[in-house]
């Protein structure tokens, strides 16, 4: 007699935040320092069952920015997370929506600093793992993405759309190691340009994992991309072919009570400015859980930003660098609330520039955690 069980959780909370940056732009120009804060209500959901796991997340951020910058707009952010697994195979989904702004989510994933603006992203990630024996599985998935920005041609960005997949096959070594070869597909191409371009690279990639004790963990990877690309301008068309090696490391660490994790990489990524970037990236993210009330963190990283394309309908990116540490320390003073505190630098250079400008940020946020609700059946 089968027998179904399931479990049903969200997490509802408020968070009211207040900024204070003297550079919010990290422009050279004379500048004001920029004051604010935002309202952010949220809600965490969950459900489980002995096939179906679910999570996923609902946030919005009121944000009212004064001073240097004045404006007032409102983030959303939707990830969900979808696992449904049977005897052999796995389907899985991972995406969502994502309503930012240019210095927030996509400067810290590309090290590209754009003009300050909305951005609206869409992620769709679907997944299939199938178990051909104990030890090898095969893996696939497929990729579609969508941004799309705020007054785009007015403040020079340009909305693109990204899909492509991959697969391939995962072995199990042994209980310590694992090795992954797949081939990958993407293809890039603005929508709104006044210069279009249009790019596509398959490519390799091979990765290997392994478990040094319970708690300490190296992931390497590494293959070619051979990248072709389109632009267009007034009916005349320009093509250029590229082969750009991607790479990286991950070593992560864990203990009782602290977490680092290392890592450095180099991938290809899409930006508003229209082309794609081949970005260079050191970070460190170190956790401390001092007591069970209160945890110190710090987020680092180094970048180095080149153009993936050399030159694309006379638009070309110069060599950009950025560095940003961020030190967070998180104080969960009762059953209900918690506050933070945090300190955010960033030193932004490029060939285009005189001297390199850095920016200032403190932040000091408060949030309400109601209790969980959560319904078995």
């Amino acid at each position: 007699m089968s027998c179904f069980a399931a479990e049903w959780s969200i997490v509802p909370s408020l968070s009211t935040k207040a900024y204070y940056n003297d550079n919010l732009l990290l422009t050279p120009l004379p500048h004001d320092p920029t004051y604010g804060y935002s309202i952010s209500p949220s809600t965490d959901f969950s459900g489980k069952t002995e096939r179906l796991d679910v999570t996923g997340k609902a946030t919005l951020d009121f944000v009212n920015y004064y001073g240097g910058e004045t404006t007032q707009f409102t983030n959303m952010y939707f990830p969900l997370t979808v696992r449904y697994r049977t005897e052999r195979d796995e389907w899985g989904f991972s995406g969502g929506f994502t309503r930012d702004n240019t210095l927030l989510g996509e400067l810290l994933t590309t090290g590209v600093v754009l003009r300050f603006t909305q951005r609206n992203l869409w992620n769709l990630n679907p997944s299939w793992t199938r178990m051909i024996t104990e030890s090898l599985s095969f893996q696939s998935s497929f990729q579609f993405s969508d941004a799309s920005y705020q007054d785009a041609l007015r403040v020079g960005l340009v909305d693109y759309q990204v899909f492509g997949g991959s697969a391939g096959f995962l072995y199990h070594l042994t209980e310590r190691d694992d090795v992954q070869l797949a081939g990958t597909y993407t293809n890039f191409h603005t929508t709104n340009a006044p210069v279009g371009l249009r790019a596509y690279y398959p490519g390799a990639l091979f990765t290997y994992s392994h478990a040094f004790t319970e708690g300490l963990k190296l992931t390497v990877y590494g293959g070619p991309r051979f990248l072709s690309s389109t632009s267009q301008s007034a009916g005349f068309g320009q093509t250029t072919k590229d082969t750009i090696w991607l790479y990286g490391a991950t070593l992560s660490q864990q203990f009782e009570q602290v977490n680092v994790q290392l890592s450095m990489t180099r991938d290809i990524f899409p930006s508003g400015f229209g082309l794609l970037v081949q970005t260079d990236r050191i970070g460190a993210l170190v956790s401390y859980n001092v007591t069970e009330r209160l945890a110190m963190s710090l987020d680092a990283a180094a970048y180095l930003v080149t153009g993936a394309i050399s030159q694309s309908g006379g638009r070309s990116l110069s060599e950009q660098r950025l560095l940003y540490f961020t030190p967070r320390m998180t104080w969960r003073f009762s059953e209900w609330w918690a506050a933070e505190a945090s300190y955010g630098y960033r030193l932004r250079d490029a060939d285009a520039l005189n001297e390199p400008v850095v920016s200032n940020m403190l932040t000091l946020m408060l949030t309400y955690h109601p209790p969980k609700l959560a319904i078995s059946q």
